[in-house]
């Protein structure tokens, strides 16, 4: 089956989307830390890792972080704690973190 390519985004679209990400949960609910706070925590809120063993993701491929991201949360790609975390995710979050991290400069 032939892949389908991500739509591509400008830059202010990334954000705007993240901007969805950090909607407050339901007020029956307790509130959730926001997805790229989460992210952040290893990866960096600007995608560059603080540890050596954490990957950077400024400027990675969209496509790429969006399909090891969905190989983690379906258990195809293996890492416990990555698992945990796109568990947690919508496909429209996982895409969103994508586009993101890839509008961000490489270092």
């Amino acid at each position: 089956m032939p892949r389908r390519p991500l739509p591509r985004l400008s830059m202010g679209a990334p954000l705007l989307a993240i901007g969805a990400l950090l909607a407050t949960s339901p007020a029956s609910a307790e509130p959730r830390t926001s997805t790229i706070e989460e992210c952040a925590a290893c990866h960096g809120v600007d995608g560059i890792a603080r540890d050596t063993e954490v990957p950077h993701l400024a400027g990675q491929n969209e496509r790429y972080l969006y399909n090891q991201m969905m190989a983690f949360r379906s258990g195809k790609r293996q890492h416990k704690e990555m698992r945990y975390m796109a568990r947690l995710m919508s496909a429209q979050e996982i895409a969103a973190l994508a586009a993101y991290y890839a509008a961000l400069p490489p270092r």
